[in-house]
């Protein structure tokens, strides 16, 4: 058992999907799993695990946060063996072309968060998904009738910046498509870990259109990244 969850060895799967939120994790469960066990509670973080298509997933929150993703990530894989991680969140778009509700399968993603500058000693590190489940992701996307967005997020650790201004424009400006919190982190821990990670987010907000969905809508109706994510970790 590790520090932060409670489950025992041999109670989560391999292939675990991961929101930040956990009440949508317990949605994603009762929703799209059969034979579900509720394996962690710690500290509020919801984690389950049952069968997809007669497939042991688990399904477990993260917390908001590259900090608090980083613990989860890292318990997951060294005290439970999980190999294959999908993260499946929200962002706020920085493109023009990227619309509300869209489908973003994150390639790579930047930061303005220092960790990768410490363990790099100051150096740039390019976090970058799994290509095997991003190809298999976006044909699985495309074989459902969506058209992902495949490109580079902003892994921020601000949600709320101390000077409001339009500084998200010079990512913009570079390709970036959208902001979250979580994926760089991600990334870099499954590289040095070895173990398959992959990003896929609906977009919640648009920084280009000043729009914005309810906490209600984040948390039960962004399905259509569950169902490629969970087609994918399979």
């Amino acid at each position: 058992m590790s520090l932060h969850i409670e489950a025992a060895l041999g109670e989560i799967a391999e292939r675990v999907l991961l929101p930040g939120d956990p009440l949508r994790a317990k949605f994603i469960a009762e929703n799209y799993l059969s034979e579900v066990k509720c394996i962690n509670q710690t500290r509020g973080m919801l984690g389950f695990t049952g069968l997809y298509h007669n497939e042991k997933i688990t399904v477990m929150g993260s917390g908001m946060g590259q900090a608090s993703l980083a613990i989860y990530v890292n318990e997951l894989i060294d005290f439970y063996q999980v190999k294959k991680i999908i993260r499946v969140g929200t962002c706020g778009s920085y493109q023009p072309k990227v619309k509300m509700r869209d489908i973003i399968l994150a390639q790579s993603s930047s930061t303005d968060a220092a960790h990768n500058k410490i363990v790099f000693q100051g150096m740039d590190y390019s976090a970058c998904c799994d290509f095997d489940l991003l190809f298999k992701a976006y044909n699985s996307a495309m074989s459902m009738g969506e058209r992902p967005h495949v490109g580079n997020v902003l892994a921020s650790d601000t949600f709320y910046p101390y000077s409001p201004n339009n500084d998200w424009k010079r990512w913009a400006e570079f390709g970036v498509l959208a902001v979250e919190m979580e994926s760089n982190a991600l990334y870099t821990l499954c590289a040095k870990k070895r173990v398959q990670a992959l990003s896929i987010l609906t977009v919640s907000d648009s920084l280009v259109m000043e729009e914005s969905t309810t906490k209600e809508e984040r948390q039960t109706s962004f399905m259509k990244m569950v169902e490629i994510a969970l087609e994918t970790i399979l």
